[in-house]
């Protein structure tokens, strides 16, 4: 977010104070007594040149060491200047700078509580701070801060604007971040920083055409590489990997300080992880945590791969360490089945049970924890209520990561519409060409209980050749589903004929379906789907034997 310099105090229409101008003297006049005796052109033009002199020559000067330096480079800034540097370029700060500058605007406030300038610094800086360590706490003080700062300066604040739509985004609050987002870049068109909320917003409202207008008014400003990483994660999103990958090692190659080219190398080893290259994406992680000891998210991706590749001891020590520094709920249920599959189903109930603190937890600071919360119901605890708090987050922003969890809660549940918003989830028409693992997998099991054995087979292969690894659950579980699905028939599966959704929507959907009841969790070991699939009767039948899927991430 740039924070914007205080124009001149005005004096009069047209005019503006000059640095070291005494009130009582006029501006831009001369009183008749100081107006001395008239100069002729020569002597007025003669001084005009001495004048000119000078100024180059102080130029000269300033450009020189100074002489009682010895010649000596001036000081790098210190924490707070780096600080608000990092967050008015939308870049991460290192954690002690942050901290400074978040000492330092309380300061500053208490001061002079009418400063709208710090305090909408002060409110950024809360924001990140809650942001990087999870500290639920400062969503509150963040958005007090703005407030504050928003009603001192009402008419053109765009850095409280700015930061109001970057809390609501962090808080998972689409709308909010939207209305702000679209106020700040009213009232400012040029400036880069506004945009970049927007793509966010857009995207986790399902306005994909809306994210690719925001996404080319941003990369038409001029901006640095935290735009390149939001232009990387739409990328991502449209399906066009090769093209994010490059735009992030442009950003990691670029970025100006460590803390912002750790968080480059961790969204390159996201990428390298959802592509299913195991050991690419640790490299990725453990060279940003290399570069900022900071860089949480980073750690818990170490514990991602390490996982994948069966060093299953480190793999715990990189997620409890992560855990511990940055408590947030995907971690925790990533952990927890983790434990589930190596048969530790009382190191993973701890773990569920933190899920569910840290969400009461979040829910109280305005934050939103609804489709990792859903998914872990869907699987772990209760479908029907999964159901129920996942249709009002659907009703609230709809995009594709909450079509994926609903659409996974209503099979859990035994809904028939389970169908439509997986469609909605997996489908370039509505998603915009996102690739999941996760999306795939939820997909093909649904279409699997539903007797669809060709589109089954079809996206279970799908989400086991994005990512093989993409879950320690749900990937051997795939693997077993299609095991058990068969080789299709020659000359084509006949059920395959009548498989396509319309694509008006799930709520159209009239996909026939069993009813399954929520049943109780599945053991991590299970096979997928090994109740059969008796087609499409609509008979009662037992609850498919389902994984518990992993978190879903954008």
């Amino acid at each position: 977010m740039e924070i914007e310099e205080r124009e001149p105090v005005s004096a009069g229409p047209g005019r503006a104070v000059p640095p070291g101008h005494r009130p009582e003297e006029p501006v831009g006049e001369q009183s008749p007594e100081s107006s001395g005796p008239r100069r002729s052109p020569l002597t007025r033009r003669s001084l005009i040149a001495a004048v000119a002199g000078c100024a180059v020559l102080g130029g000269v000067l300033v450009l020189l060491p100074s002489p009682d330096r010895g010649g000596a480079p001036r000081p790098a800034p210190g924490p707070v200047a780096r600080a608000a540097s990092a967050v008015g370029a939308g870049v991460p700060a290192a954690l002690p700078d942050l901290d400074a500058l978040v000492q330092d605007r309380e300061a500053r406030v208490r001061a002079r509580p009418r400063d709208d300038v710090s305090w909408a610094v002060l409110g950024v800086a809360y924001t990140e701070r809650a942001r990087r360590t999870a500290a639920a706490a400062y969503y509150p003080k963040a958005e007090k801060a703005l407030r504050t700062s928003l009603t001192l300066r009402p008419g053109d604040n765009v850095a409280a604007l700015e930061g109001l739509a970057s809390l609501a985004g962090a808080r998972g609050d689409f709308r909010a971040a939207k209305q702000w987002g679209e106020a700040a870049v009213k009232l400012a068109p040029k400036r880069w920083t506004a945009y970049a909320g927007l793509v966010d917003a857009y995207t986790g409202l399902g306005d994909y055409k809306a994210v690719g207008r925001a996404l080319d008014k941003l990369l038409a400003l001029p901006s640095g590489p935290a735009a390149q990483a939001v232009a990387a994660r739409v990328y991502r999103d449209r399906g066009r990997r090769e093209d994010a990958a490059a735009v992030v090692s442009d950003a990691a190659a670029g970025a100006a300080t460590p803390s912002g080219q750790a968080a480059f190398l961790t969204l390159a080893g996201d990428l390298a992880w959802e592509r299913g290259d195991r050991q690419e994406s640790l490299d990725h992680y453990r060279a940003a945590v290399n570069t900022d000891a900071d860089a949480y998210d980073a750690l818990a991706g170490q514990g991602r791969a390490l996982a994948a590749l069966g060093r299953t001891s480190e793999a715990l020590r990189a997620y409890r360490a992560a855990l511990a520094r940055r408590p947030v709920p995907r971690y925790a249920l990533e952990l927890g089945e983790l434990y589930d599959k190596l048969g530790l189903g009382a190191a993973a109930r701890v773990q569920y049970d933190l899920l569910r603190e840290l969400v009461r937890r979040d829910a109280a600071a305005g934050v939103d924890d609804e489709p990792v919360l859903g998914l872990f119901e869907a699987d772990h605890g209760d479908p029907q209520a999964a159901v129920k708090a996942l249709r009002a987050e659907w009703e609230r922003q709809p995009g594709i990561a909450v079509a994926d969890a609903l659409g996974w809660a209503l099979h859990r549940a035994g809904n028939k519409e389970a169908l439509g918003f997986a469609v909605r989830a997996t489908d370039q028409e509505h998603g915009g060409g996102v690739r999941s693992a996760l999306y795939a997998y939820h997909r093909g099991q649904i279409e699997r209980d539903l007797g669809l054995s060709g589109p089954a087979r079809r996206h279970l292969a799908e989400a086991l050749r994005i990512n093989p690894y993409f879950s320690p659950l749900l990937a051997p579980a795939a693997r077993e589903g299609l095991t058990a699905l068969g080789e299709p028939p020659a000359g084509g599966p006949p059920e395959e004929s009548g498989t396509s959704e319309d694509p008006g929507g799930p709520a159209d959907s009239e996909q026939p379906g069993r009813s399954q009841g929520s049943g109780p969790s599945r053991q991590p070991d299970a096979p997928a789907g090994a109740a059969g699939s008796d087609g499409a009767s609509g008979a009662e039948g037992p609850a498919p034997v389902s994984a518990a899927p992993s978190p879903s991430a954008r």
